[in-house]
């Protein structure tokens, strides 16, 4: 079949598809990422472009607006090309660069960067110099049983394995090197297994790469594997975006859709080869002396990295296809870097409770902690572990896309132009905005949502159950065409030329997501027949996390009426963990241990998860004991 250009503009970027291929997957192909909230399912009506010239054939309506038709506009998802065409990408259709977490401070090098307590730097992945004695009539043993014998002083294992590429390689180095040589060698799970071999006493440096594989966002850190520096680090957004913002949107994709599973593999491995590029570009390391890299991602993320099916995560009973996954060369998988590499991943607890969440909890060293502590990452899951040295217990709640910006009407990610901050005069209900960026205003990401509920209910403009009070004197409130709206910010001044509004049903969105992390909280605690005042500590993980602001979380009843200083912020958990196991073998062994370790509560079991998120429904609860400290408004 003769295939057909299609020009996107602004980008004059170009791609070459067969006809019936749509505009969506054009794009990608062109490497232009659109919105896509739903997956190219049509509903959530993000990918708006508009056909300035040729052929296309709608194959459904969409979720559509008729002044978006009126435009001109079509869902880039519902369309497909029918010939050569000319295309105009709006630019809040655009998936720009997100707004990453990359570490507790977004810089470069970190030459004073220390373990976690008790963690000794042994690296997973070492150099060692060896000096063969060389073969005679006499002491006639094999190239490969002289180097096991040599190694195995060295790295106290008995179990040396060496992979048929290297194999092949081992005669003429040992030869080259008059029988001296450097051996590169992965230690995990108790086997020792030569990687790379060079002749001679080498001085060539062996790197490391910690990864964190986001459902939003990829991390991906530059490790010097013989001092433990870090030497860059990167992050992106992931490519799997274009199937569909949250997890589950992913899992039907690659479940249902043909080829959906490598659809979803190569969006990710794409990702991280991109940020591995610029970073050995960056640190001018040639790819070839990567020899390890250590990968942190919830259950699915994991699954969709190695090209697992995802496919039962989302069936109950829920049953992931491998909790724990043996250690795959970057071969295996398509990585750029020395393809016999080692490729290892924290493993998981359950089918949402993730090798994320084991790396950070790692990390905090709750295992080893006499206090008890609530650790919490707050994205499309909300999923948190409570505990201390003696017990661990964990869960893992739906708490949405809307902290992500799905399911909002103006929500996106926390890109350039994203709303993160929100204040209202309770006088005159005029609103000040800050945007990522200091842009004009495109939208509003998951912190400036929880601002924006916060001062909501402060302010008297929506009443404890989130409905809006259509009778305060400002023009601001409305009557839209779902019901009564909010205006942030008029259209004059925004990037795209819409007023950016909350509406009713927004706030009942916000309201359910809010409400399914403070259930899966209470129903940890409940669990262990706990209280809240028993919680010592609070660990906050995550990019969006990091930006919460606590009054406010603690306002709308997303996070427990504690005293302010015991919640703190851990930043990016999920990779610093992943560096702590790439740079410790007690550390991955430890990794290893936390997976059994914890206790898993399925929430879906029972009725207590769902009688906590009906009263979790309400500004800040159903039960205002639980929020002493949050002042109710009532306004005449």
């Amino acid at each position: 079949m003769n295939k057909v250009s299609v020009l996107f503009f602004p980008d004059n970027l170009v791609a070459h598809v067969e006809p019936g291929t749509s505009l969506l997957r054009a794009a990608s192909y062109a490497g232009v990422e659109l919105k896509s909230n739903c997956g190219g399912e049509g509903t959530c009506g993000r990918c708006l472009v508009k056909v300035k010239d040729g052929r296309v054939k709608l194959k459904g309506k969409g979720n559509i607006s008729a002044k978006a038709r009126q435009a001109g506009l079509v869902l880039a998802c519902q369309t497909v090309v029918d010939g050569n065409v000319v295309i105009e990408i709006p630019r809040d259709s655009r998936l720009d660069e997100h707004k990453v977490l990359l570490g507790e401070k977004e810089i470069l090098v970190e030459k004073d960067e220390e373990l976690a307590e008790g963690y000794p730097l042994q690296p997973l992945c070492r150099k060692f110099k060896l000096s063969l004695s060389a073969p005679t009539l006499i002491e006639n043993a094999s190239d490969l049983t002289r180097l096991q014998a040599a190694l195995r002083s060295e790295v106290d294992c008995n179990d040396i394995h060496i992979g048929l590429n290297t194999l092949r390689t081992l005669a003429d180095i040992l030869r080259a090197g008059d029988w001296n040589v450097t051996a590169t060698v992965a230690q995990l799970n108790g086997c020792a297994d030569i990687v790379h071999l060079e002749q001679g006493h080498s001085s060539r440096q062996s790197f490391g790469l910690a990864v964190d594989i986001g459902t939003t966002t990829v991390v991906v850190y530059l490790i010097d594997l013989e001092t433990g520096m870090t030497l860059g680090k990167k992050g992106t957004y992931n490519k799997q975006a274009r199937y569909g913002d949250d997890v589950i949107t992913r899992m039907i994709h690659a479940s249902e859709k043909v080829d959906g599973l490598q659809d979803l593999h190569k969006a990710v491995i794409s990702t991280i080869n991109q940020l591995i590029d610029d970073l050995l570009a960056q640190g001018h390391v040639s790819g070839d002396d990567v020899h390890m890299v250590m990968v942190a991602g919830n259950t699915t993320m994991t699954h969709l990295f190695l090209g697992l099916t995802p496919k039962y995560i989302r069936l109950e009973p829920y049953i992931p296809l491998a909790a724990s996954t043996p250690p795959v060369s970057a071969a295996d998988l398509g990585l750029n870097i020395n393809q016999n590499a080692f490729i290892a991943c924290f493993p998981s607890v359950a089918s949402y409770v993730g090798g994320d969440i084991v790396s950070g909890t790692l990390l905090t060293n709750m295992a080893k902690a006499d206090e008890i502590i609530l650790f919490i990452d707050i994205g499309t899951n909300g999923e948190m572990v409570l505990g201390n040295k003696d017990w661990l217990v964990t869960a893992a709640c739906s708490a949405g896309p809307a902290f992500e910006g799905g399911g909002i009407t103006f929500g996106m990610r926390a890109m350039k132009g994203a709303i993160e901050h929100v204040v209202i005069d309770p006088e005159t209900f005029e609103v000040e905005v800050s945007t990522i960026g200091k842009m004009k205003p495109m939208g509003i990401c998951g912190s400036g949502l929880i601002d924006c509920l916060a001062k909501f209910r402060e302010t008297g403009i929506i009443d404890r159950a989130g409905k809006m009070q259509s009778d305060i004197n400002t023009p601001r409130m409305r009557e839209g065409d779902d019901g009564y709206e909010f205006v942030l910010v008029p259209g004059d001044v925004t990037e795209c030329g819409k007023d950016i509004v909350i509406t009713e049903n927004d706030v009942k969105n916000l309201l359910r997501a809010k409400g399914a992390v403070y259930a899966g909280i209470r129903c940890l605690l409940k669990a262990v027949s706990l209280e809240e005042s028993a919680i010592d500590k609070v660990l906050i993980a995550g990019g969006f996390g990091n930006y919460i602001n606590i009054r406010d979380a603690i306002g709308i009843g997303l996070l427990p009426d504690l005293p302010a200083e015991k919640y703190v912020f851990i930043g990016n958990s999920s990779v610093k963990g992943s560096r702590l196991a790439l740079l410790s073998q007690d550390a991955y062994r430890e990794a290893q241990e936390l997976g059994k370790k914890m206790t898993y509560i399925e929430l879906s079991a029972g009725n207590e998860f769902m009688e906590e998120f009906v009263s979790a429904l309400f500004l800040p609860h159903t039960d205002m004991n639980l929020f002493p400290t949050v002042t109710v408004v009532n306004k005449a």
